[in-house]
C-alpha cells in the first residue's frame, strides 16, 4: 500500500514537472515599468503570420446593391497559431495606402479672383493604385508585433481594394473601421475574397483594440470611436482632422490649409479615389459631382449642414474609448484646434484624456514610451497607472527634444489668465499694444495686397497693407497658454474683404532658416461678413463700422526676455485665403479692438 502511494505521487509529481516545462515554453508578453517589452519570441519577422482578408460592412455606397467590403491586412506571431495565444490588435486605417492622384495643373482650385465669386472648374486627375495583395502596409508592425501585439491596417472607402467610395469624413468613414472592430470581435463577416463566400475568424485577438495613425490616418480612429464600438479600448490621434469646415474654412472664410493653396473637399477626394476604377463613375457622380458641390460652399465660406455632417466633434456623445491627443503648435496644415476641441469635449465628458503638444509642425507622435504605457494599460490590462496621472498634458518646451516633454496639470495651463492688450495708433509704422487703454486713438486703414507675404509684412518697417501693433519690449521670459482671442471694429470699401490676423515675436530673427515660422506665436482669420453668424453671411455696407470677435490657434510658447509681442491686421494672407483684385481698404477703429491673451500669471506674467 504505501509503496502504491509512492509510486502514485511520482507519477503526480513528473506530470506536474512536465506541465511546468510547458508552461514556461509558452510564450507571453512581457512587461516592465508599465510598458510591454520586446520579446525575443515575438521578434522574428521570418516567422510572423500575414494575410489579408474583406471584411463586410453595413453600408452600400459604391451603389452596386451589394454591402461594401473594406481591405484588411493582419501581421500576428506565429504562437498566435502553434500557441493558441490571444493577443490585441492595434489598428491603423488609412485612404493613402494604395496611392494618390498625380499633381498636375489645374488640380487646385484657382484662388485669383474677387471674393463671393466662383472660380473655373478644375482638373480631375485619376488616381492609379498602387500594391499587390496580401499586405497593404508595414507602418506599426515593427514597433509593436515584438512586443506582443496584432497589427493590423485596413484601406478607407473606395480606396485600395476596399469597395465603396471616399466621402472624406462621411458616414461610411467612420462605420468602415467599426466594421473591422466588429470583425475582430466576431460580430462582423471577414472573406478571403472581396466577392467570395469562404470566412475568417479572427480567433487569434481578445478582441481589445487601440488605433493610431497621423493625420487622415489619425482622424480615422476618431471617427471610429465616435460610433461607440465595442472593443475600441484607446485611441492615439497624431495631428488629426477633425472637422473639414475648420480644414478648409476659418470663421466663414474660404481658407486653405497652409501648404496647399486652393485645396478644398473635392480635391481632397480626387487625390485619395484610388478604388475600382469601373466604379468611379458613380462614386465621382454621386459623392464629389453632388454632395460636395451642393455642400462645400466656396462662394459664402458658410457652415452648413454638410460641414456639420463632416465635425466629429458633433458626433461624440457614443465615444468611450480613452484618448491620447498629439499635435504641433506649429502646424500649419492641420491646425492645433482640431486636436484641442477635441481633447476638450472628451474631457468634459469624463473620458480618460491626454494630450502631447510640441513646437513643431505637422505630425509627431508622441514618445514612444507613452504610447506604450496607454497602449499596454488599455489593452494588455496591465494597472501602471496611467489613468491616475495627476498630469494631463505634455508639452515640449521650445529648444527640447520631442521625447523630453515638459508635464502640466492641465492644458491651456491652469495658472494662465485673460490679459487683455489695446491699440494706439502708429501706421504706417508700429503702433503700440498695450494692457492699457488710451482713449480717442482713432481709426488706420490698410489697403490689400495679396502679393506680399504675411511674413514680408511682418518684417516690413514701413507699409500700408498691415497694420502692426507691438507691446514694449519684454523684461522677462512670457508664458502664454491658451486660445488668444480678438475682436475687431472694421468698415471696408467693398461688400466683402478677407480679415487675416497674426501675433508674431519681433525683431525678426533673420539668422534662422528661410521661411521660418517661428517668429509666429499664432493666426486667424475671418470673414466679416459672419460677424453675426457663422452660418448665415451678409454683404458689408461699404463704410459701415461692423464688430467681428473670434478666437486664433492655440497656443503654449515662452516669449523671451528682450522681444516685443506684435500683432499684425491684415486683409489677405498670400498662402491661404482668396486672392481678390488688390486696392481693398480695411479700416480698423482702433478703440473697438482689442486682444486677449493667456498669459500664464496673468497680468503679474505680462
Amino acid at each position: 500500500m504505501i509503496k502504491f502511494v509512492k509510486n502514485n505521487i511520482a507519477f503526480i509529481l513528473i506530470v506536474l514537472s512536465i506541465i511546468s516545462v510547458n508552461a514556461q515554453e509558452k510564450t507571453e508578453p512581457i512587461f516592465k515599468d508599465g510598458e510591454a517589452q520586446i520579446v525575443e519570441a515575438f521578434n522574428t519577422p521570418e516567422k510572423w503570420i500575414r494575410h489579408d482578408l474583406f471584411v463586410e460592412t453595413t453600408f452600400d455606397t459604391d451603389g452596386d446593391g451589394k454591402l461594401d467590403r473594406m481591405h484588411v491586412d493582419v501581421t500576428r506571431p506565429y504562437q498566435t497559431d502553434t500557441e493558441g495565444l490571444k493577443l490585441p490588435v492595434i489598428y491603423e486605417s488609412s485612404p493613402y495606402y494604395a496611392g494618390v492622384a498625380p499633381d498636375v495643373d489645374g488640380v487646385f482650385w484657382n484662388v485669383k479672383h474677387e471674393l463671393g465669386k466662383m472660380a473655373e472648374e478644375r482638373v480631375h486627375p485619376e488616381v492609379t493604385r498602387l500594391g499587390k495583395r496580401p499586405i497593404i502596409s508595414n507602418s506599426q508592425i515593427k514597433t509593436w508585433v515584438p512586443r506582443g501585439y496584432i497589427v493590423v491596417h485596413s484601406c478607407s472607402p473606395g480606396t485600395g481594394l476596399s469597395q465603396g467610395s471616399p466621402t472624406v469624413g462621411g458616414q461610411n468613414e467612420s462605420l468602415a473601421p467599426k466594421a473591422v472592430i466588429d470583425w475582430l470581435n466576431g460580430r462582423a463577416k471577414g472573406y478571403t475574397e472581396p466577392y467570395g463566400n469562404e470566412e475568417v475568424k479572427a480567433f487569434w485577438t481578445t478582441g481589445k483594440v487601440g488605433m493610431t495613425g497621423t493625420s487622415y490616418n489619425g482622424t480615422i480612429p476618431l471617427a471610429a470611436a465616435t460610433t461607440g464600438v465595442d472593443g475600441l479600448k484607446v485611441i492615439i490621434p497624431v495631428a488629426p482632422n477633425t472637422s473639414y469646415y475648420h480644414y478648409y474654412r476659418s470663421n466663414g472664410l474660404v481658407r486653405s490649409p497652409g501648404g496647399y493653396l486652393g485645396e478644398d473637399i473635392d480635391v481632397l477626394y480626387d487625390y485619395i479615389h484610388s478604388g475600382d476604377e469601373s466604379k468611379r463613375a458613380h462614386n465621382n457622380a454621386k459623392i464629389r459631382d453632388t454632395e460636395m458641390k451642393n455642400g462645400m460652399d466656396r462662394i459664402t465660406g458658410d457652415y452648413n449642414d454638410f460641414w456639420a455632417g463632416r465635425d466629429y466633434l458633433n458626433q461624440m456623445k457614443p465615444m468611450k474609448a480613452a484618448l491620447l491627443m498629439s499635435h504641433g503648435f506649429n502646424d500649419w496644415n492641420v491646425m492645433p484646434e482640431h486636436s484641442y476641441r477635441i481633447y476638450k469635449k472628451a474631457s468634459e465628458m469624463g473620458l480618460h484624456t491626454g494630450i502631447y503638444y510640441h513646437q513643431f509642425g505637422h505630425g509627431g507622435p508622441p514618445p514612444i514610451g507613452m504610447m506604450n504605457k496607454w497602449f499596454t494599460h488599455y489593452l494588455h490590462v496591465i494597472d501602471n497607472g496611467v489613468e491616475n496621472e495627476t498630469n494631463k498634458a505634455w508639452i515640449v518646451r521650445e529648444g527640447d527634444k520631442m521625447s523630453e516633454p515638459t508635464p502640466y496639470k492641465d492644458y491651456p495651463n491652469p495658472d494662465a489668465k485673460d490679459v487683455t492688450l489695446y491699440l494706439a495708433g502708429g501706421a504706417p509704422n508700429a503702433g503700440v499694444l498695450a494692457p492699457t487703454k488710451s482713449p480717442n486713438e482713432g481709426k488706420e486703414t490698410l489697403v490689400d495686397n495679396y502679393s506680399f507675404s504675411g511674413e514680408a509684412l511682418a518684417r516690413a518697417e514701413i507699409t500700408n497693407h498691415r497694420l502692426l501693433f507691438v507691446t514694449p519690449k519684454l523684461s522677462k521670459d512670457l508664458h502664454i497658454s491658451g486660445i488668444p482671442k480678438i475682436t475687431v471694429k472694421l468698415a471696408s470699401n467693398k461688400p466683402a474683404v478677407n480679415l487675416s490676423v497674426w501675433l508674431v515675436s519681433l525683431p525678426w530673427n533673420e539668422g534662422r532658416r528661410v521661411k521660418t515660422t517661428d517668429n509666429i506665436i499664432t493666426r486667424g482669420w475671418a470673414d466679416p461678413q459672419n460677424h453675426k453668424s457663422l452660418t448665415k453671411s451678409e454683404p458689408l455696407k461699404p463704410g459701415k463700422f461692423y464688430e467681428i470677435s473670434f478666437e486664433l490657434m492655440p497656443d503654449d510658447q515662452i516669449i523671451k526676455a528682450g522681444q516685443q509681442i506684435g500683432l499684425m491686421i491684415f486683409s489677405s494672407d498670400k498662402d491661404y485665403t482668396l486672392h481678390p483684385k488688390p486696392g481693398t481698404e480695411l479700416t480698423i477703429d482702433l478703440d473697438g479692438t482689442s486682444l486677449t491673451l493667456p498669459v500664464v500669471g496673468g497680468m503679474n506674467g505680462f
